[in-house]
């Protein structure tokens, strides 16, 4: 698929049902765009393992499926053990890749919106976001959404601080939720 051509993404919530697509998805990825997600080099093997895995630990995964199949995926990711089941606590971390070929189209955009979204229905007051010095798409993007980006060393790191929820924001995440999982059976 060309760079910059308009996507129609649908973004929603992860599933147990999901769990193949997730595994196809890292997979899929190349060396380097598996590089920057996981900031450092990482097999087949290691990479199915982490598939395996992140659709069971604490915290919320999204994807960005364009003409039905996972092109790209975010995780949500409390940074300290979550003090309720729904809650993830004040501060949690963002991470996520889009597929060589999607991006640059807003497919990155949306994901991180839904990411943010999440978060700060969940409890989160900070959004952390990692990176490589070298990714500089996730660096604009950082900055795009307001995050406050600074280097360390060779890696760049920030956050994005998150308003409190509302009535009216809280129910749209809801109906949200309940419209993702449907999605999610149907797909299934």
């Amino acid at each position: 698929m060309p760079e910059s051509q308009p996507l129609h993404p649908i973004i929603r919530r992860l599933w147990p049902t999901d769990a193949a697509a997730v595994e196809a998805y890292f997979l899929r990825l190349d060396p380097e765009t598996r590089a920057s997600r996981f900031m450092g080099t990482l097999g087949d093997a290691a990479a199915l393992a982490y598939a395996r895995q992140a659709l069971k630990v604490e915290g919320v995964v999204f994807g960005g499926f364009v003409d039905g199949t996972l092109r790209a995926l975010g995780e949500l990711r409390p940074t300290h053990m979550p003090p309720a089941p729904y809650i993830l606590g004040p501060e949690a971390e963002a991470a996520f890749a889009v597929e060589r070929g999607y991006r640059r189209n807003g497919l990155g955009q949306a994901l991180f919106a839904r990411i943010a979204g999440a978060a700060r229905h969940r409890g989160v007051r900070d959004l952390r976001v990692r990176c490589l010095s070298r990714n500089r798409p996730m660096q604009g993007l950082a900055a795009r959404v307001g995050a406050d980006l600074r280097m360390v060393g060779g890696e760049a790191e920030g956050a994005l601080h998150l308003p409190r929820p509302t009535p009216v924001s809280l129910w749209r995440e809801s109906v949200a939720e309940a419209f993702d999982f449907t999605l999610a059976l149907t797909a299934a």
